[in-house]
């Protein structure tokens, strides 16, 4: 059963509303301009609107990195496209 089916075969139900505040993260390796490789990634999903929040955060032995984007969602098609879009990326070890 795939996430939002409902068991009796009806159509799936949303669990987002939208347009929403969704926050979405990218973990990878340290890298210098890895920040700047998510922002660049979300961004051209956003058809011009902002990032209204990004942090980056590193991990305890700052071998990795998390990053923080928190965006105006319009629909789940765009977030789908920004996640397949992270996953692309060879240095993007996971998304949530």
């Amino acid at each position: 059963m795939s996430q939002g089916s409902v068991p009796d075969g009806s159509e799936p139900v949303e669990l987002l509303s939208f347009p929403c505040r969704f926050q979405l993260k990218a973990m990878g390796r340290s890298a210098p301009d890895f920040e700047e490789l998510v922002s660049t990634v979300v961004s051209r999903h956003l058809n011009g609107a902002p990032i209204l929040d990004i942090q980056a955060r590193q991990s305890s032995g700052a071998s990795y990195v998390s990053v923080s984007c928190t965006i105006e969602a319009t629909s789940r098609t765009q977030l789908d496209a920004i996640y397949l879009d992270l996953n692309s990326e060879n240095v993007v070890l996971i998304t949530l």
